[in-house]
């Protein structure tokens, strides 16, 4: 095993396209890092440059502590799994998953070693003889990752492996690459577009926006820290209400007024800081999770009037008009009785509430955020 590091990297496709601007990070030895964020955002760029499929344009790419800016794919010794599985369909899954160790001239009875090991790692010696047609989507791309298991790789390298399964098989398949993970302890970069999966998974998730890392962090750092807006907006679901507006110290605190002419009471904790913004143009975000239905204290009681009622088992998502004429998403205990039309008191809890400096890419004003590492 061993660390990867990349270090002011930079990708420029033909035209002038950048897809990756002074990219710097480093994923220690057996740490499992996400590379999240939307299409084209350059996550996919950038696993493929570590595997040495794309070639960087500047910077240096480290595996442990070796520079392999010019090492061909084969000799980085890295093992990558592909959306679409990449299996060869002439061969069985024994031959697929021993196919790179007999390449390199492994022994016979250590490739066997392996990848009867590794067979029952995933639950797939039943299927050694069958060919890939023979397979569910799920089994395949178990052989997929069955054949990156056997190379023991310094690192492993997963981009968006599990989008062509159905939800529920998502769900099982990345619970099993997370416990494969923890019981091989394998260094592991891992690209999806999927923020429930890149906070299930990773030790460290790294969100990304327009071939820049946005924030590095823990699942709960960037979840509960959002260092701006793009990142705040990005993780988490519903995505956070965000509200333009100004904050403003009167009657004894800081107070936001919505461009509609909403009025909610920050937190005294946020007080100081948000003060020092006053009378600036700002925006308040607050997490669907942050506000429940019915009457809260003063300064923190939104009105309005619901417009859809989503139900998702055991909680729903309410979407509101405000009285202001802006619209919330509350997201609360499944309740009877709720319709489109019904007036409806929000209460929120302005200690979760963030607050961002103006723009998609606003900076948050009550965090410093974590960049890259």
């Amino acid at each position: 095993m061993a660390s990867v590091s990349l270090e002011s990297v930079r990708k420029v496709y033909d035209g002038g396209v950048e897809a990756v601007r002074d990219l710097t990070l480093h994923v220690r030895d057996g740490e499992f890092v996400v590379l999240v964020g939307p299409s084209g955002c350059g996550k996919s760029t950038t696993l493929r440059m570590i595997a040495g499929l794309e070639e960087a344009d500047a910077g240096t790419i480290r595996i442990g502590t070796r520079i392999v800016n010019a090492v061909h794919p084969k000799d980085r010794d890295v093992a990558m799994v592909f959306q679409n599985y990449a299996l060869y369909p002439h061969m069985t899954v024994r031959e697929n998953m021993s196919f790179a160790l007999r390449l390199r001239g492994t022994p016979k009875a250590e490739v066997e070693r392996r990848v009867r090991e590794a067979a029952r790692m995933l639950d797939i010696e039943g299927l050694l003889d069958r060919r890939p047609r023979q397979l569910s989507g799920g089994q395949r791309q178990r052989v997929a990752v069955g054949r990156a298991i056997v190379r023991e790789p310094q690192a492993f390298l997963f981009d968006e492996p599990l989008s062509n399964l159905d939800a529920r098989l998502r769900l099982s398949t990345r619970a099993e690459l997370k416990a494969l993970h923890l019981r091989l302890r394998t260094t592991t970069v891992y690209v999806t577009h999927d923020q429930e999966e890149a906070m299930t998974l990773g030790d460290r998730v790294v969100v990304m926006h327009a071939g820049v890392i946005r924030q590095t962090g823990t699942p709960f750092e960037v979840y509960s820290e959002p260092a701006d807006r793009f990142v705040a907006g990005f993780v988490g679901t519903p995505g956070m209400n965000f509200l333009d507006g100004r904050f403003e110290a009167a009657e004894g605190g800081v107070w936001f007024t919505s461009r509609g002419g909403a009025r909610l009471r920050c937190a005294d904790a946020h007080a100081d800081r948000l003060a020092r913004h006053a009378p600036r143009h700002a925006v308040l975000g607050v997490r669907p999770q942050a506000i429940s239905l019915g009457a809260g204290g003063p300064g923190a009681t939104l009105a309005a009037r619901v417009r859809l009622v989503e139900l998702l088992g055991d909680v729903m998502d309410v979407v509101c008009d405000m009285d202001s004429g802006e619209a919330v998403v509350a997201r609360v205990t499944a309740r009877p009785g709720l319709a489109p039309g019904d007036r409806a008191e929000l209460a929120v809890e302005m200690e979760r509430a963030h607050a961002f400096e103006p723009g998609e890419l606003g900076r948050s004003l009550l965090h410093g955020g974590n960049g890259a590492a």
